[in-house]
């Protein structure tokens, strides 16, 4: 019952941490403050979890390929909870991305606000990665992928995990680099990463304790997305933290170019302490 409980308000504080942003952004009626590569991004970081966890929960060939190389746990530790925050991730990233298409929300996008190079580059490489690992199983295995001691699906479903950790582990950057440039977090809400870090904190402790009730603890190298994501989110909610209350309290933008904001005196007062 403790396990279902922790699992629960992981899940709930996560899913949760997407919505502040998107109501800061409606009402402001600007996008101003916030990086357009991290809705972007993960948006197909979180398709990549949902495709993970959902084979893990409901591929009988999956399933038996991770008990056939874990076979002190058999059952992988991913649970229900895991796969509905993350078909519930996909939603919320996407409306959030949307918002920067004036065409559907109205709301004001600067000129400056367009997805970087960089992540344009990551987002088409971890598309076509998947393609070439499918292209691997099938010319290495012996039996199209079924047999676990070789090249496997599994493999397939691993590397999605793993283009979901590179995304989580840079999709942090845009947004940091953004705050330092305007030396203001101002129209970027800090409540999404008080709930972000409370839920990799939980992460963290359900993933033990799952591993601890099975009496063993290759679970936790078994799932190694979920232990590597819950550090790095950790890490990086902890570096806003310090960027929104010690570095940038109560500061505005006034580098127009970089957030497209025409003035700190336009935008509501209101708004000031509202993220």
């Amino acid at each position: 019952m403790e396990v279902f409980v922790r699992a629960l308000s992981r899940m709930l504080s996560w899913s949760a941490s997407f919505y502040p942003q998107i109501v800061i952004n409606y009402r402001r009626r600007s996008t101003s403050g916030l990086s357009i590569d991290t809705p972007t991004i993960n948006t197909l970081g979180f398709a990549c979890y949902t495709v993970y966890t959902a084979t893990f929960l409901y591929s009988p060939m999956i399933r038996d390929q991770y008990a056939a190389r874990h076979p002190a746990s058999e059952e992988p530790t991913v649970r229900l909870n895991d796969f509905a925050f993350a078909l519930h991730a996909v939603f919320l990233c996407f409306i959030m991305y949307t918002q920067f298409w004036p065409s559907i929300w109205g709301l004001h996008v600067s000129r400056f606000q367009r997805i970087s190079k960089t992540m344009l580059a990551l987002f088409w490489g971890s598309v076509f990665a998947p393609v070439v690992v499918i292209w691997i199983v099938l010319a290495k295995s012996p039996d199209g992928g079924y047999d676990p001691s070789t090249w496997a699906w599994i493999d397939v479903i691993y590397a999605i995990s793993y283009i979901k950790l590179v995304i989580t582990v840079l999709k942090y950057v845009p947004q940091a680099w953004l705050n330092y440039k305007r030396k203001s977090t101002h129209g970027w809400s800090i409540i999404p990463m008080l709930l972000d870090l409370n839920g990799g904190v939980l992460s963290l402790v359900q993933l033990v304790l799952d591993s601890s009730l099975q009496s063993d603890w290759s679970g936790i190298t078994g799932n190694p997305v979920k232990l590597l994501l819950g550090n790095v989110t950790i890490f990086f909610d902890l570096i806003f933290v310090v960027q929104h209350y010690i570095l940038y309290p109560d500061t505005f933008d006034v580098k127009k170019p970089q957030d497209g904001e025409t003035s700190p005196l336009l935008a509501d007062s209101a708004d000031q302490h509202s993220v």
